[in-house]
């Protein structure tokens, strides 16, 4: 994806600025430990791994082809130093939405996905929640089986709320943070704009992302949403263009689903 200004004060240049890290066919030994590299990062939300923690049985069978790259992300979600780090140390609606975070790129849209993966922990254990996740149809068409898993709750695509994209950046903050060394601690970040079904506005800062303002927005002020629009499907291939709208609150929703339906990628929301 091209570089944006709108991306990097929103923290997720680093992102924009490599292709996803896939284990294609006649891989070479620098191309499997990007793999591998890559998966720790992700799967554990950016944390430093010592070497004495590192699953080297799983890796030991990626490097030789006995499992895929989503058998190895499967592997560190299921291990007990996932376990011990994000389910032992905090509460289960944190352990859920770093669940949608680290394993399939976004935040939770709603209630009833709460919900469900409570109600799958308690009947069914850690296994099947973790499982729950990887075994997804939006995994399998997001990442396949040789994919590290990737933020894109800061894009707007196809079967994505648009609601997501201001949740992202609760959970996202910035590239050079980890999951555990946010100022809100263990706490979960979600829980009041779920229960709600509302959102925060996003500001770009210095630092990465920030959220200002009320929850759900300020109804009595306009927003700019910037848009790089790619060409026409079937047309010639041209460089994208850069369009900004000024949207009211009560039609922001309706814009930014308009966007996704016509190709659009949303880089930056703000008030006017």
């Amino acid at each position: 994806m091209a570089v944006t200004t709108a991306a990097g004060r929103l923290g997720v240049s680093p992102y924009d600025e490599s292709m996803r890290v896939e284990l294609r066919p006649n891989w070479t030994e620098n191309d499997i430990e990007a793999v591998i590299r890559a998966a720790y990062r992700q799967v554990f939300g950016n944390q430093y791994i010592m070497a004495s923690e590192r699953n080297v049985s799983a890796e030991s069978l990626l490097k030789q082809g006995e499992i895929t790259v989503r058998d190895f992300v499967r592997a560190l979600a299921l291990s007990d130093l996932y376990r011990d780090k994000f389910f032992s140390s905090g509460p289960q609606n944190r352990f859920i939405e770093l669940n949608f975070k680290n394993l399939l790129g976004r935040a939770p849209y709603d209630q009833d996905e709460i919900a469900y993966h409570t109600d799958l922990y308690n009947t069914y254990g850690y296994d099947a929640e973790i499982n729950s996740y990887i075994d997804s149809e939006e995994y399998r068409d997001n990442f396949g089986n040789y994919t590290v898993p990737s933020y894109r709750g800061h894009l707007t695509q196809r079967s994505q709320k648009t609601v997501g994209f201001t949740r992202f950046f609760r959970l996202y903050q910035g590239y050079a943070t980890s999951d555990r060394a946010q100022r809100s601690g263990v706490r979960a970040k979600l829980v009041s704009e779920i229960a709600r079904n509302s959102a925060s506005p996003v500001a770009s800062g210095t630092n990465g992302p920030a959220i200002v303002g009320a929850s759900g927005g300020s109804r009595s002020k306009l927003y700019r949403v910037r848009v790089s629009q790619a060409a026409t499907p079937g047309g010639p291939q041209v460089r994208r263009t850069n369009t900004e709208f000024l949207v009211p609150y009560e039609q922001l929703s309706q814009k930014l689903q308009q966007v996704n339906r016509t190709g659009g990628r949303v880089t930056k929301v703000d008030l006017a």
